[in-house]
């Protein structure tokens, strides 16, 4: 080597240990040091880890190889492939210096011993060193400030207690990165002397607390975030209790509170969009959307209250707060994508398991056409990530990239890419591991709790918060700091406090502005739920609609189309053939404990009401009226009326927006075929829904069911009780459940999701199989098609059965006044 390479060799070593001043050398040693024994974990088990999941890499560089000796051999090669990487993309010998030293330390790590760990571990570090200097040449970094906060790790580890303020531990606050890859980066604490302007925090500064979810305007100027005092009321809501949006400008002036009350408000994203209110000169800032528990409802599998947050809206001051989805269960993390549309979370909890459906969404800003990007229906917990949080647009790419995250813990894990324009086969083929040092919590072996907040600077580097130690449940003394990740495996810390951790990372300056959509509708105000203390509770039977179809039809009601109810991704019984569409309306649950009531057989059900039928046409398609404002599903019938096909999952209209579908559960990327004429039921004006019979809406057994059972079985039954089954109402008021003798009896002859025999065991698969549910699946239908110890069934008292298995076989409709239900009466839910 000639005396002019060494010397550039030591110049840009020297640089690279200049570069780290500010972080202190002995902390990049100890943090060297700590990936080098992870590393050498790695290594050791002979990449038996990494062979199993290489198939799913986003790039086979950030693997351990069958040629890596030690986290010398491995950090060598990673760093070559990223220099290579942006060589190619920086002027010619820009990088010349770095080539030649990273060229004599891959000498080096020829040359010495393996065997000599004292000195594979100086050539590791040397590589590091070497590593932090190429990686901060990126030209991806043109910024030099990075806005985020400091928070604890939440007191609960689980996905929704997580963002209840009083889980919150306090400390922290809103920082700005100065000079952020520079040899002295500075840490700039925004709130330090802001004074809020208004509200309840008026006058006054915002300690202690604690912080989350940051979010810059498109021209940098200003930022969102959430606050709570994280008074520790534990499942006490109050307004110290919980999170609250507040807006300051990045320079610390300008502190205003945008939401306040008794319940948690969070994760603001700044909407595109001409402001509603005047703002800073530039600022094309338009609403804001957060997560909100203003929607109402409880979650359906907690022995704890478990307030539902969804997606809403509000002017940039914080007024005109609109629920912008209806869903019945939680959704998390919105973001704005290229094209303007909301990327978010959604928990998708029809009749199914409680872990089967957290993945990503994406909808308009006023809430319209909510639609799966991908894995809503994956046929088993490894499949793919259990939750995919976070999802953000990569820049320059069709790409997304998210956390993947666990159920039973925070939003860590590791980080994926998902590719929406891959079809979905409900497993991994529009994902990809960016991070594959990481499993997937609770999908794959283990509880990973390493990344978090990725912010994307393309499909291969991404600012997010790291910490290496946390590979089991145990997360005591979290320490995330700031750190530049890459595809090839690299990871190079950027700012690190030792006292508390880092989220949500966000290059300070302008970006693009996404397209403006129009805004076509305005979602509803959210409902009086000032705290979910506050829960509105019916306490008497209230007597039925004078108007049954106005009732159905709501205030106001959209057009739905189907084109082709055949156009389905499972294969249909032979010979089936659909006459009608059966709209069921989901409630939200008002009770906050789990199984309070038994809604049914199925655990942690949710009560529904049968709205209705509309017709199908010979074609496959239909053209209905469905009202707005209400979370409904569907269910194809056969001639008979028995349903062979049920979605398992949520539509929703808000008023003035239609509704179209190209088929039940069709495939995303295929559109109907060119030429095909206009569909059958589009030709004519749509249908009303049929209301149906009494005791379908609200749902109710003992009206619905009971009565049928009274007038066909019961006299022979009691003639014969030691050979048939009570089916008579029996001391229900004496039973836990408060459900019927009968219904009790007849568990093993209905059909529900969650039971035993029908395919469904266990993990109960979210989608339905065709002609594989609900009556056809009974026992009891089968019976009575027999035609059971001679008993003849009217059409009409044989579809409040086949009604009742079709719909999980359920006992209640409401989750209120279950002793008025048990007597007969009528009871609406207070929350549809």
């Amino acid at each position: 080597m000639s005396n002019r390479a060494s010397h550039a060799v030591v110049f840009v070593v020297l640089l690279a240990a200049a570069s780290i001043a500010a972080l202190g050398a002995e902390r990049l040693e100890r943090e060297w040091t700590a990936q080098y024994a992870e590393l050498a974990r790695q290594v050791r088990t002979e990449g038996t880890w990494f062979r199993r999941v290489a198939s799913t890499a986003w790039r086979r560089d950030a693997l351990i190889l069958p040629a890596d000796r030690d986290p010398a051999d491995v950090v060598l090669r990673r760093t070559a492939a990223l220099l290579a990487h942006l060589k190619a993309r920086l002027p010619g010998g820009a990088l010349a210096a770095e080539e030649k030293a990273l060229a004599e330390l891959a000498r080096r790590g020829r040359e010495v011993d393996v065997q000599d760990a004292d000195a594979r571990l100086d050539l590791h570090h040397a590589v590091c060193r070497l590593r932090r200097k190429v990686a901060f040449k990126n030209p991806l970094l043109g910024f030099d400030r990075i806005l985020f906060v400091k928070k604890h790790r939440a007191r609960m580890n689980h996905m929704c207690d997580q963002y209840y303020g009083f889980m919150a531990r306090p400390g922290g606050g809103v920082y700005v990165l100065e000079d952020a890859f520079s040899p002295a980066p500075k840490v700039r604490d925004v709130l330090a002397e802001a004074v809020c302007e208004n509200g309840r925090f008026e006058g006054k500064r915002l300690r202690p607390g604690a912080f989350l979810s940051p979010d810059l305007s498109y021209d940098g100027r200003e930022a969102l975030f959430a606050y709570t005092e994280a008074e520790n009321t534990r499942y006490k809501w109050s307004e110290r209790s919980t999170w609250h949006v507040f807006r300051v400008n990045v320079d610390g002036t300008h502190l205003r509170q945008l939401t306040d009350g008794c319940v948690n408000d969070f994760d603001p994203v700044w909407l595109p969009g001409r402001p509603a209110s005047p703002g800073p000169a530039g600022s094309p800032g338009g609403r804001v959307l957060f997560i909100s528990e203003r929607r109402g409802g409880f979650g359906r599998c907690h022995a704890r209250p478990v307030p539902i947050f969804t997606l809403h809206t509000m002017d940039r001051d914080g007024g005109d707060i609109r629920t912008v989805s209806l869903n019945e269960s939680n959704e998390w993390h919105p973001s704005v994508d290229h094209s303007g549309m909301i990327v978010y979370t959604r928990w998708d909890y029809v009749d199914r398991g409680f872990n089967q459906a957290h993945h990503p969404w994406i909808t308009t800003p006023d809430g319209r056409d909510a639609r799966a990007i991908h894995g809503n229906f994956k046929p088993r917990q490894s499949a793919a990530p259990l939750m995919e949080l976070d999802c953000r647009a990569v820049p320059g790419s069709n790409r997304y990239v998210a956390t993947a995250a666990a159920h039973h813990n925070q939003a860590y894990g590791s980080l994926i890419l998902i590719d929406p324009d891959v079809e979905d086969d409900d497993g991994m083929s529009p994902v990809r591991r960016l991070t594959p040092d990481a499993g997937f919590p609770e999908s794959d072996p283990g509880m990973w709790q390493n990344y978090g907040t990725a912010w994307p600077l393309s499909d291969d580097f991404h600012l997010c918060v790291y910490d290496g130690r946390l590979g089991s449940r145990d997360s005591k003394g979290a320490n995330y700091g700031l750190y530049l990740v890459d595809g090839f495996g690299n990871k190079v810390l950027i700012y690190r406090d030792p006292e508390i951790s880092c989220l949500s990372p966000i290059p300070l300056r302008p970006r693009p502005v996404p397209p403006v959509l129009a805004e076509l509708v305005r979602p509803a105000a959210p409902a009086d739920w000032t705290s979910p203390a506050a829960v509105p509770r019916r306490t008497e039977a209230a007597a039925p609609s004078a108007d049954p179809q106005s009732a159905i039809r709501g205030p106001q009601s959209v057009p739905v189309s189907v084109m082709d109810v055949y156009d389905g991704l499972l294969p249909w019984p032979e010979g089936a053939k659909i006459a009608a569409l059966r709209v069921i309306q989901v409630l939200p649950k008002t009770y906050p404990i789990h199984n309070v009531p038994f809604i049914g057989y199925g655990r942690e059900k949710g009560a529904r009401a049968v709205l209705g039928t509309v017709p199908v046409e010979t074609d496959g398609s239909a053209h209905f009226l469905a009202p707005t404002g209400r979370m409904i599903y569907f269910q194809a019938l056969d001639e008979q009326g028995l349903a062979i096909l049920s979605m398992r999952s949520l539509t929703y209209a808000h008023p003035g927006q239609p509704l179209t579908c190209q088929g039940c559960h069709n495939r995303r990327h295929r559109t109907p075929a060119a030429g095909r004429s206009v569909p059958l039921a589009l030709r004519r004006a749509p249908s009303e829904i049929r209301p149906d019979v009494d005791g379908s809406r609200p749902f109710s057994f003992p009206r619905l069911v009971q009565p049928v059972l009274e007038k066909h079985c019961l006299p022979c039954h009691r003639k014969n009780p030691t050979k048939a089954p009570d089916l008579g109402r029996g001391d229900w008021a004496k039973q836990k459940t408060k459900h019927y003798t009968s219904y009790i009896n007849l568990r093993d002859y209905a059909f529900f999701y969650g039971a035993k025999g029908y395919g469904y065991d266990g993990w109960t698969p979210p989608r339905t199989l065709p002609g594989r549910f609900g009556a056809r699946a009974s026992k009891l239908y089968a019976m009575l098609r027999k035609g059971h110890n001679k008993v003849e069934l009217s059409a009409a008292d044989l579809h409040r059965i086949t009604l009742w298995l079709d719909c999980n076989s359920d006992f209640f409709g409401s989750y209120e006044n279950v002793d008025a239900q048990c007597r007969g009466e009528v009871v609406p839910a207070p929350l549809d």
